[in-house]
């Protein structure tokens, strides 16, 4: 584990000034918090906050950063609080440890309404203070690094939101280096068969062709001297994860695989890397189409460097990146660099990118829509694009996510101009709008009034603005008639199946499907055909579930057991399968699973010993999981009895029933369902929640009924 000294040395490197005490009393306080707290590694908790602190060095932060480094977890796992900390280490460094702690509950891989809303809340405290972001990402690196000590489902669940997420975030930011490792790291686990395989592939072919990369740097070093050029030069071969996308991207078998070799040329200015270029293309053929130059149209988080794939030695193409000093810092550090620090001073780095500027250019237009597709498809398109820059007739700067049109173009610069195009020429000739846009071209919008959106546009376009905005736009031309259209398609539905369409069974469709805008916006969906009639009575009246599977055994329904333990279900919490469940042993009694969520696990977190790791049998499982649902009905002739018969229709089994409340006007009571698992209680729910007679409904849980 590192020391306080070592971490001390380590930001001393690059920041004598460093406030040593400030640094001692957030390692003593943070230390103090955690103590008697283990990692799943068995470690102490804190060589965790440690390890963090240690990596954000390496970008060279700032003092308030480190600090909320050791103390990210504090507020969240331990006694201490945001007053405490505000007190003993100020406001700034509070507000970010509360930062890092909100970042952290946060659950990215979520349901899709969940996960639209979160990323919402991550760019709201992205755009507070990127510091918090930087934090978060260093927690997530040396979580990654250490994530064998994990469970295989967590670890699962870890690298696929950290492929889907936090590294695309990190490239974004310009950290390629962090981006590579993390998505390399996940990589091992979800795949680790075809990284052995790229590894194994890449021993291989050096014991065959010998050292490539010694030897092509060793032939661009004697080039640089030949020209008197001072430089630094490094070259490597490529991730294995980098490798494998570009196997599977382009269809390609690792033997005919090119462009796994990336060189680096840093150098002392502008003009050299030009001259650098130069010497490389007279030296070595060029690959047509592979040059890209970012120093004179840079990235939007600062990243400049000249780009440009030869044929090296043997015909194998390799990669060249050239660069200055300068543009390399804020290479390694992207968005960080801006509170870089070297001899004690915040770098004056002419490169380094306004964090508040380049968290702008993310979030534009993503609090326009509150449609979820529309959010994460827009948000997702901003994290993972590569970019493109295009001008405008006046010489302006238009940037685009590879793969972008004039349409996309025509929305760039202004809805209305998008909503109107109807025309486009790209370096002086008349194109199409499906056309793809390249770096450098000229792009002149033809507009008309009178010209509206047209439906095929949605397939034209790449960016989540432009899908937005025209979807926006077709929707409130015909919204009316297309609300008609949808009442009268969804009564057609609903009588298909006996049933009488209401107001509130479509509001109701409408919060199953996570559909804003509740009973009218579904109705506009429908009649726009974006969504079938057929998928709102499912929602609600879902047939029986599919009986083709296997059927697991009631007896024994769950996997983790020993042969001779017995089973059964927690009272208190009634698990169904779906649900995550743990085991609980009890002398005499076997074992008892308990949901992850039940309040009497709170019980038993000093008695590790009793915990048993368990999971549901994949399969069909048989209606016979009990679990207590509380319902509110309307107290008229008929109404229980029409509640029971549609308990029946949804294949679940009335076990028990009992009145909590009777009144003039409703009865309060609970009803015992035997059903197969959690997506069978939601089906019964959802089908329950769109009777009118149904005032409330909820399941019902007692945590007085213990084993």
């Amino acid at each position: 584990m590192i020391t306080v000294d070592d971490l001390i040395a380590l930001m001393r490197n690059y920041n004598p000034r460093t406030d040593e005490a400030l640094l001692r009393r957030a390692w003593d306080y943070g230390e103090r918090m955690h103590e008697g707290q283990s990692r799943h590694s068995g470690e102490p908790y804190f060589t965790h906050p440690a390890a963090v602190a240690a990596i954000l060095t390496e970008m060279r932060l700032d003092d308030a950063t480190i600090v909320t480094a050791l103390l990210h977890d504090t507020i969240e796992d331990t006694r201490s609080t945001y007053a405490e900390v505000a007190r003993l280490f100020g406001e700034d460094i509070a507000e970010l440890v509360d930062g890092v702690t909100k970042l952290t509950n946060l659950q990215l891989s979520s349901s899709e309404a969940k996960q639209a809303e979160n990323f919402r809340k991550l760019l709201i405290a992205m755009s507070r203070d990127l510091r918090v972001i930087l934090v978060k990402l260093a927690d997530r690196l040396h979580n990654m690094r250490t994530i064998r000590s994990m469970r295989p489902d967590k670890q699962a669940q870890k690298a696929r939101e950290t492929m889907d997420i936090y590294a695309p975030l990190a490239g974004r930011m310009g950290m390629q280096w962090m981006r590579e490792e993390l998505e390399d790291l996940a990589f091992r686990v979800l795949n680790p068969e075809a990284r052995n395989s790229i590894l194994r592939r890449f021993i291989t072919l050096q014991r065959e062709a010998g050292d490539v990369v010694h030897r092509i740097t060793a032939d661009i070093r004697t080039e640089l001297v030949h020209a008197g050029i001072e430089a630094s030069v490094y070259g490597r071969a490529k991730k294995p994860f980098s490798v494998w996308r570009k196997m599977q991207d382009k269809e390609l078998a690792f033997s005919r695989l090119s462009d796994i070799y990336g060189f680096r040329v840093i150098v002392g200015d502008v003009a050299q890397c030009y001259q650098v270029l130069g010497l490389i293309h007279r030296r070595w053929r060029a690959v047509p189409g592979r040059f890209k130059d970012y120093i004179s149209q840079p990235k939007t988080n600062g990243y400049r460097s000249i780009h440009t794939t030869v044929s090296g030695r043997d015909g194998k193409r390799v990669e060249v990146q050239i660069r200055t000093r300068e543009m390399h810092e804020v290479a390694e550090a992207g968005v960080a660099a801006h509170w870089a620090y070297k001899d004690g001073k915040r770098t004056a780095n002419p490169f380094a990118v306004d964090p508040a500027k380049w968290v702008s250019t993310l979030t534009e237009g993503l609090g326009a829509s509150d449609d979820n597709d529309a959010f994460l498809e827009h948000v997702k398109l901003e994290m993972y694009s590569d970019q493109v820059f295009c001008f405008t007739p006046k010489g302006d700067v238009v940037q685009l996510p590879r793969g972008a049109t004039p349409l996309d173009f025509a929305y760039a610069i202004h809805t209305r101009i998008g909503d109107s195009c109807v025309s486009a020429k790209v370096d002086g000739l008349r194109v199409p709008l499906w056309t793809r846009l390249k770096n450098g071209q000229s792009v002149e919008i033809i507009t008309a009034e009178g010209q509206r959106p047209q439906g095929t546009w949605i397939d034209i376009v790449v960016t989540g603005r432009a899908k937005a905005a025209i979807r926006r736009s077709l929707r409130e031309e015909d919204r009316e008639r297309f609300i008609r259209l949808g009442a009268e398609l969804a009564r057609v539905a609903f009588e298909h199946v006996g049933r009488k369409v209401s107001d509130k069974a479509l509001a109701t469709a409408a919060k199953a499907l996570g559909i804003p805008g509740g009973r009218e916006e579904l109705l506009a969906r429908l009649g726009a055909a974006e969504m079938s009639a057929r998928a709102v009575v499912e929602v609600l009246y879902p047939e029986l579930a599919d009986q083709t599977g296997e059927l697991v055994d009631a007896r024994r329904p769950v996997v983790g057991l020993e042969p001779e333990q017995s089973f059964r279900r927690a009272a208190c919490c009634q698990p169904l399968p779906g649900e995550r469940i743990v085991g609980i042993t009890y002398r005499g009694k076997g074992v008892v699973a308990h949901a992850i969520d039940c309040d009497a696990l709170a019980d038993y977190e000093e008695q590790t010993e009793r915990w048993i790791d368990l999971r549901w049998h994949e399969g069909r499982h048989e209606a016979v999981h009990v679990v207590t649902l509380e319902m509110t009905i309307s107290n008229d002739a008929g109404v229980l009895g029409r509640i029971c018969s549609l308990i029946g229709e949804q294949k679940a089994n009335i076990s028990d029933l009992s009145f909590v409340d009777r009144k003039p006007d409703f009865y309060r009571l609970l009803i015992e369902v035997e059903l197969r698992d959690v997506e069978h209680l939601h089906q019964l729910m959802t089908a329950l929640e769109a009777e009118n007679d149904v005032a409330q409904i909820a399941r019902h849980r007692d945590p007085n009924r213990r084993p």
